[in-house]
């Protein structure tokens, strides 16, 4: 059985039902327990009382429209594997009267399959289509406590926090994108509380697994797909140049060591590459094309502060420019500041927040701005990308929240010629 299973082999799940319940009931009053509840369960329930939710008083569950759960499914990549999912566990679901349930990452529950009468007592739950099982929704729960815990959950009885909840068992395990590591949502298996199988964790894990690798095949797919499409055209082409589909992974290259991919095309405006510099991607069958525009001069950038921060790159009609936050600014100019040595998470952190300890939002900072500002930055270091000349133009004019000027955002030039 999965190691991060509730029950043990053999125990007799009346018995342990009736232990649990007392658990709860002692935790939730503040007294001893009989026995100490389960890790995951106790870091479970303290963030939910931290919340304030009461166990006997369950939370509206306000589902989302139909047409709002349509469009989330239509976004998540999960649709593609839904069926899959629906094949394998669909059956054995109306057989053993659990329910299977697929939700998005953040929580909303988008697909559920399972024999009438579990569906039915599922609902009386809000346990249904457009529902939101996060922690902060409903209490612990595999789902949420699963997306809180970042890890395979499973809960059995009284371990769920709300009252109405004690019941059931649930099975829940994240799925994340086998090519970036993007969570894209949870699979559960949940049934009534005595009828858990030994085997139900197994089979969360095997969901999971076949899900991922069918998403992985799949993109595989789409980029040999392209690539025998682009054959004729790349066997005519010459000079350097990259294929990539929609979302930029590279499905072709040549004359460039370009990483797996690169920033999103858009139709009618150029991109940086590193390795190739300023770009006009081409529209092509369900990818683009994308070459230099010319010669390999240096890519020019100015990051304007005589106002609110704004990027302005290349020039005549190939120009463009974005406006940036605050933060973002002082991103770039940290990065560009470091050189060709670049900046790793935990200078960065220093750089925007005097310490190490925010490596994480540091991070997340760069992806934000390089949604803006596309492959100017790279990473692995930070760094501004081979061939990126940056000037900084205007006064300095951003502090941190409750701190000193940005010293990082001092006007002046900042350059990159590559390296890492």
């Amino acid at each position: 059985m999965a190691g991060w299973s509730a029950v043990a082999p053999g125990t007799d799940l009346s018995r342990h039902a009736r232990v649990l319940s007392r658990v709860h009931d002692a935790v939730i009053a503040g007294s001893p327990p009989p026995v100490p509840p389960r890790r995951v369960v106790e870091r479970s329930w303290s963030r939910v009382l931290r919340l304030g939710l009461d166990p006997d008083r369950p939370r509206a569950r306000d589902p989302l429209p139909l047409e709002a759960v349509e469009a989330r499914r239509r976004d998540s990549a999960l649709a593609l594997v839904v069926d899959e999912l629906r094949r394998v566990l669909g059956s054995v679901a109306d057989a053993s009267h659990f329910l299977v349930v697929v939700t998005d990452a953040d929580g909303v529950v988008l697909w559920r399959e399972g024999s009438a009468g579990t569906r039915l007592r599922a609902d009386t739950l809000g346990f249904a289509e457009g529902a939101t099982w996060t922690e902060a929704a409903v209490g612990t729960n595999a789902i949420g406590t699963a997306l809180a815990e970042a890890s395979p959950v499973q809960l059995f009885s009284a371990e769920h926090f709300e009252a109405a909840q004690h019941a059931w068992y649930c099975s829940a395990a994240p799925i994340h994108s086998p090519v970036t590591g993007e969570l894209l949502g949870v699979v559960d298996v949940s049934g009534p509380a005595l009828t858990l199988h030994p085997a139900i964790g197994a089979l969360v894990e095997t969901s999971v697994l076949l899900a991922e690798s069918r998403l992985r095949r799949r993109h595989e797919e789409r980029l040999d797909r392209l690539r025998r499409t682009a054959d004729p055209l790349l066997a005519t082409v010459r000079g350097p140049l990259l294929l990539v589909d929609d979302d930029g992974w590279v499905a072709h290259r040549s004359g460039v060591a370009a990483g797996p991919r690169v920033a999103v095309p858009r139709a009618g405006r150029v991109m940086t590459v590193a390795g190739l510099g300023l770009c006009t991607p081409e529209p092509f069958a369900e990818g683009w094309l994308v070459r230099p525009r010319g010669q390999r001069e240096p890519v020019r950038a100015e990051l304007d502060l005589t106002g609110p921060p704004v990027l302005r790159v290349g020039g005549g009609a190939g120009s463009w420019q974005a406006a940036l936050t605050r933060r973002q600014a002082e991103v770039l100019v940290l990065v560009a500041r470091a050189g060709p040595a670049g900046l790793g998470a935990a200078a960065l952190s220093r750089g925007l927040f005097g310490d190490d300890a925010h490596v994480v939002a540091a991070r997340a900072e760069v992806s934000r701005l390089r949604r803006v500002a596309g492959d100017l930055v790279v990473t692995a270091p930070y760094r501004l990308a081979e061939g990126v000349a940056l000037d900084v133009t205007g006064p300095a004019g951003l502090t941190r929240p409750g701190g000193p000027p940005a010293t990082a955002l001092s006007p002046g030039p900042a350059t990159a010629d590559g390296g890492s």
